[in-house]
């Protein structure tokens, strides 16, 4: 799933196309994106888009007249920027929107539909789509605190709750509690000052160093392949090779389709965290370090 920082690089390369420019139509291939139905999605076609906004995950096309065109990618859902006349010919295209500089393209690879398109007419209404998260680069120290200890949750929990973080989803979350070297299960209302203190500074600089490569890696075109599981990404995605920082392998804990991981070494003083798709299998039987599961492996 896109989060804040590819969001963030999105929106960028959309205001450089389409501010200022007029909609002149959007066209629905997906049965199911569009979630709204007053205002009609008819309202925006004709009007100049006026600004480009991220909320959360999602992405705000504002149109005169106080016209929203909301995007959500969820975990599939991608865009795509092609001149009038190229080749679209895809049956994942959801969504075309038709401006006079190009044409915007929504596509969402595989069988399940979740990326969604709502039509709001005010902001009022646009402020409903937003789940409320603290804006982490825009906060201070104390703020973020203070909203880390308004729930008693696990790091990895909280940090990828809307309601509380904004923009923040599993895949940097990895990154950010491997950069603070802290436990994804460790429990929000038990870290000391100095442990928040420094998990804030890890999601500044992640986050930020994150926009910076990805701006980086665009380098001025039009963001694509645009993915969660990137090469030079510490932990995430990158079970069973070497941690960067130092050496260990990298583990995970896996529940239903969701995957969190971490480096024992790194993060939880060398103690292997429960995977519930293995250790419900193993009960006492399963490796409390890393070093009992490469034994565990080799027999």
């Amino acid at each position: 799933m896109p989060e804040l920082p590819d969001v963030v690089v999105y929106i960028e390369a959309l205001r450089e196309r389409i501010v200022g420019h007029k909609l002149n139509r959007v066209t629905i291939r997906g049965p199911f994106v569009l979630r709204s139905l007053k205002p009609p999605v008819e309202a925006a076609h004709g009007k100049s888009v006026v600004d480009v906004r991220r909320l959360g995950k999602r992405i705000a096309i504002g149109l005169e007249g106080d016209i929203w065109l909301v995007l959500h990618l969820m975990i599939a859902g991608r865009f795509h920027w092609k001149a009038h006349g190229a080749k679209l010919g895809s049956k994942a295209l959801l969504a075309i929107f038709d401006f006079d500089s190009g044409l915007l393209l929504l596509t969402e690879a595989g069988s399940q539909r979740r990326a969604s398109l709502n039509v709001v007419a005010s902001e009022a209404a646009l402020a409903d789509l937003n789940a409320g998260g603290l804006e982490v680069l825009e906060a201070d120290s104390n703020s973020f605190a203070s909203v880390l200890r308004s729930e008693n949750h696990t790091l990895k929990r909280a940090l990828t709750d809307p309601r509380l973080f904004s923009g923040i989803g599993n895949a940097y979350s990895d990154e950010i509690l491997h950069a603070a070297r802290l436990s994804p299960v460790a429990m929000t209302q038990r870290l000391t000052t100095s442990e928040i203190e420094c998990l804030y500074r890890a999601t500044q600089e992640t986050l930020l160093l994150w926009i910076d490569r990805l701006r980086a890696q665009a380098r001025g075109r039009f963001p694509e392949n645009v993915t969660a599981f990137r090469p030079d990404m510490a932990v995430h995605g990158r079970y069973g090779e070497l941690c960067p920082s130092c050496g260990a392998k990298v583990q995970r804990i896996r529940y239903a389709s969701n995957e969190t991981n971490y480096c024992p070494r790194c993060q939880t003083g060398g103690r292997l965290l429960a995977d519930r798709s293995l250790s419900r299998l193993l009960r006492e039987d399963w490796p409390k370090t890393a070093e009992d599961l490469e034994h565990l492996k080799s027999h």
